[in-house]
């Protein structure tokens, strides 16, 4: 029997590419996912998917960007399911390649915001209801541009690196409380923002859930790539 059985999984930027294939596979799996994301369209579609084979869900369209709506998340959860098993921090981009020299700071800002400020965002609602529970599994989606660098990425990689550093804190931090925080670095996938990727999404959605499901004992602050 899954160790997702019954759990309560949140998924950021579930409505399209690994946030959708990750959330159809942790429903598989027996748990009620939280599918959050800006467009509700996209949401209710994966949901729909969902739904077909028999899965629970709950869509909750937030901009995890916003403060106040993440917020909102938190509480709408809370008062709907209860609890929170696992985190998947899957929300991101890339932005459009644009070299610091050329970089504005709106373009700077957007890129900083999706990327570190709404996994800050999220784990720090979320903290609280895992150390209530004195469990919780939370996996963040890094890049290998977070150590190695390319030309016209500077705002994603030094986002991606600030990431790094804050779920090792976190690790760190929530050790006692029960909750293993990780990183994952899925590889080149295809996606919207990347067409051309490689990899479908689907192939590395083990790789989390093995992250989701760690044992007691099993590492945090680590990050892990794709098999």
């Amino acid at each position: 029997m899954s160790s997702l059985l019954n759990q309560v999984a949140l998924i950021t930027g579930a409505g399209t590419g690994l946030g959708r294939a990750t959330a159809i596979h942790l429903a598989a799996e027996g748990a009620e996912v939280v599918l959050v994301g800006r467009r509700r369209g996209k949401l209710e579609e994966v949901a729909q998917i969902i739904e077909q084979s028999n899965g629970r869900y709950v869509v909750i369209p937030t901009d995890v960007t916003n403060p106040e709506e993440v917020q909102r998340l938190r509480e709408q959860v809370l008062t709907q399911l209860g609890r929170v098993d696992v985190l998947i921090n899957n929300a991101g981009g890339t932005g459009t390649p644009t070299s610091i020299h050329d970089m504005t700071y709106t373009i700077w800002d957007s890129i900083i915001r999706l990327n570190l400020y709404s996994p800050f965002l999220v784990t720090n609602a979320i903290l609280p209801v895992m150390r209530e529970q004195h469990y919780g599994r939370i996996v963040s989606i890094t890049s290998a541009l977070s150590t190695f660098t390319y030309e016209g990425f500077g705002a994603y990689s030094a986002a991606k690196a600030g990431m790094d550093a804050l779920m090792r804190m976190v690790a760190l931090e929530e050790a006692k409380n029960g909750i293993l925080v990780n990183m994952f670095d899925p590889g080149n996938l295809k996606s919207e923002q990347n067409p051309h990727g490689a990899e479908d999404p689907a192939t590395v959605v083990d790789d989390i859930i093995n992250l989701a499901t760690l044992p007691i004992n099993g590492p945090s602050g680590q990050i892990l790539k794709a098999n």
